[in-house]
């Protein structure tokens, strides 16, 4: 199914049974965090707290941090339906024949139902404020963060020459009651945008959403490609458009029934420290200079609900959300390699530093194809480890993918070291940015690669005894 808002996905959670209320008044610096990490990482619910000291508005927390919750905000049973869905979108024989293309069409109607809805009146623009950002419950997370942090912004800007629209997921440091930092990435479409208008002098618009529907949210965290937008993404996890409503002080597009929008600008040529933010790699991320947003207007619900997310050392709510983006767009990785079966990016991989991959391999070398291919694809060119074992491997038993890297490589033969870009919250590189990226070969070695001893089988019972002990398994007595 999909929500109209943040509000209808909060029921939705409490009538499951996965949402907890909390009464008592908590502060927005640190004890909301402490109480949500604890929650975490015992895998419990979601948390609304109806009591943060000096807010009139309520804090939700952990909204999407299990697989549960996170299938349940995308309207699926398993993460793997939506992929399953763009595999059969992307299959030429769909639309290959007179046939086919009938047979297509209600696929085809479909996706045109899931461009966003302009509409002139919206519940994100019942209230509308002179700028305060001391009235929004925003969280202090850890105790060395540079200030308090918007967490879960949805940050909406676009491209003045080609008039695309991008929305992003950026920290928001709170200066005072009017100015944030923006943190921006060198390698990310936000970034990219700010550019384009400083080449053309341009005071740069910016809006960003607090709370919308869940779809929505999780659509501003996805690597899209630039030319794709997140609200057509959206429209496509929702089965329905998103509905967007003009600002009022500028002309960029918001969800509608976002709990509240920060509307405002950029100055091209300021820049201010921002940081240090208790990251999603589980460690400090040190100051640096980004550029400042100006808050002119903030508009709201009557009586909306603030969202906000903690990272963290995993697991953390953002894994979960890290998760489906990894099931979701596996067909786009496998339509360019289909030799890849599966891949596993463990939580404490924290997105960019580990991927697992099991492939069909069919001729020598085919692993480090793999990772090279991994290395030139977008963001994934922050891969600090790729892990390539053979087809009959889970890459998500991390004890069989330990034992095959443990025991299956020739450090010389089997460990490929690149240098090349690296994401912009890596600590560990000697230089900011730029560093180096390991791949390990684990698969079965072939004659051809150099090999020519004998590789021995892995240890396996026959079927035969094995179907025979399973049938009498309750004899033997044992629990």
């Amino acid at each position: 199914m999909s929500y109209k808002d943040l509000q209808q996905f909060i029921e939705m959670l409490e009538k499951k049974g996965l949402l907890k209320r909390i009464k008592t008044e908590v502060d927005a610096e640190l004890e909301i965090t402490e109480i949500t990490d604890r929650v975490c990482k015992k895998g419990g619910p979601a948390l609304l707290f109806e009591n943060v000291k000096g807010s009139h508005y309520p804090v939700l927390m952990n909204a999407m941090g299990s697989y549960e919750r996170m299938n349940l905000a995308l309207g699926v049973d398993h993460l793997d339906d939506i992929a399953q869905e763009i595999r059969d979108l992307m299959k030429p024989s769909n639309y290959i024949g007179l046939i086919n293309k009938v047979k297509a069409a209600p696929k085809l109607l479909q996706l045109a139902n899931i461009f966003p809805k302009k509409v002139n009146h919206a519940p994100c623009q019942e209230v509308i404020e002179e700028p305060d950002l001391d009235t929004l419950p925003i969280l202090k997370c850890w105790p060395k963060d540079g200030g308090r942090f918007i967490t879960l912004p949805l940050v909406i800007t676009k491209d003045p020459v080609t008039g695309n629209t991008n929305m992003g997921m950026y920290r928001m440091q709170v200066y005072d009651k009017t100015t944030t930092g923006m943190h921006w990435h060198m390698h990310k479409d936000g970034r990219e945008n700010f550019n384009r208008f400083k080449e053309q002098g341009n005071r740069m618009p910016v809006s960003v959403a607090i709370g919308a529907d869940p779809a929505t949210i999780y659509s501003a965290t996805a690597p899209l490609p630039k030319e794709i937008s997140e609200y057509l993404f959206a429209g496509f996890l929702r089965k329905k458009p998103v509905e967007v409503v003009k600002c009022i002080t500028n002309d960029l597009e918001v969800p509608a029934h976002a709990e509240f929008v920060l509307e405002g600008y950029i100055d091209l040529d300021e820049f201010r420290v921002e940081g240090p933010f208790g990251d999603h790699t589980g460690y400090y991320s040190l100051e640096d200079k980004y550029p400042v947003f100006h808050v002119t207007c903030i508009t709201r619900k009557k009586k909306p609900i603030y969202p906000a997310t903690i990272v963290g050392k995993p697991p953390m709510e953002d894994c979960y959300i890290a998760k489906a983006t990894e099931r979701i767009f596996l067909p786009l990785l496998q339509m360019q390699n289909p030799e890849i079966i599966d891949i596993n990016m463990p939580l404490e991989g924290v997105f960019h530093n580990c991927i697992i991959i099991a492939i069909k391999k069919s001729y020598p070398g085919h692993a480090k194809k793999i990772m090279n291919t991994v290395w030139g694809m977008g963001q994934m060119m922050f891969t600090k480890m790729v892990i390539v074992v053979d087809h009959h491997v889970n890459p998500h038993d991390l004890s069989t993918v330990a034992w095959k890297v443990f025991n299956n490589i020739d450090a010389k033969r089997d460990i490929l070291i690149v240098d090349g870009p690296l994401d912009a919250l890596d600590h560990s590189s000697p230089l900011p940015h730029y560093g180096h990226k390991i791949g390990i070969d684990a698969t079965k070695k072939w004659p051809e690669e150099g090999h020519n001893r004998k590789w021995p089988d892995d240890i396996e019972m026959s079927e035969e005894i094995k179907n025979l002990v399973s049938k009498k398994w309750k004899e033997y007595g044992i629990d």
